[in-house]
C-alpha cells in the first residue's frame, strides 16, 4: 500500500453507525422535548450563537454546518458567523447578554476544566432574568448532548436529517 492509499484510507468516512433516532426512540424524543423547552422564550438569534460555540469547541462538524445554515435562514449576519469561534476578540459584533451566553456556553460546554467560575455565572445571572438563565443553561445541555449524539453516531456534516 502507498502512502497515499494509507493516508486516503485514514481520512475516508466513518462506516454507517447506529441510528439514535430509530434504534432509542424514546431517548430520541425526550432530547428533542428538552430542546424545545429550552428554545421557550429565547431570542432565536442567541439560540444559534449557542449552539454554534457549543459545536465549535465539540469539534461537531455535522451541528456546526446546521446551525450555521439555521441562523443564515433566519437573517444572522455573516461576519458574526465567522466570529463566533474568536468573540473574546470580537466583542464589537456581540451584545453584552450574547457575549455572557457565550461565557457560560464555554464553561458548561468545556466543565472539565474546573467547573463554571462563578464570575462567569454571576455576569451572565446579570443578563438573563432566572427563567432566561434557565433556559440558556438548558439550551447549552442540549447542544452538548446532540453534538455527543451526532459525533459518536458518526453525523456527516451537510446531511441534515431532522
Amino acid at each position: 500500500m502507498t502512502n497515499n492509499a494509507t493516508a486516503t484510507q485514514t481520512t475516508a468516512p466513518h462506516a454507517p453507525r447506529l441510528n439514535f433516532a430509530k434504534a432509542a426512540p424514546k431517548a430520541f424524543k425526550a432530547v428533542i422535548g428538552l430542546d424545545a423547552a429550552a428554545r421557550d422564550g429565547l431570542d432565536p438569534a442567541l439560540v444559534e450563537l449557542i449552539q454554534i460555540r457549543a459545536s465549535l469547541l465539540n469539534g461537531c462538524a455535522y451541528c456546526l454546518h446546521m446551525h450555521t445554515s439555521d441562523a443564515r435562514k433566519a437573517g444572522e449576519d455573516e461576519a458574526r458567523l465567522h466570529m463566533v469561534g474568536v468573540w473574546r476578540e470580537a466583542r464589537n459584533f456581540f451584545t453584552e447578554k450574547e457575549q455572557a451566553a457565550l461565557d457560560l456556553t464555554e464553561a458548561v460546554t468545556l466543565v472539565d476544566r474546573g467547573g463554571v467560575p462563578d464570575d462567569v455565572y454571576a455576569r451572565t445571572a446579570e443578563q438573563f432574568d432566572e427563567t432566561e438563565l434557565g433556559h440558556v443553561l438548558a439550551l447549552i445541555f442540549t447542544i452538548n448532548t446532540w453534538n455527543r449524539i451526532a459525533l459518536s453516531t458518526a453525523k456527516v456534516a451537510g446531511e441534515d436529517e431532522r
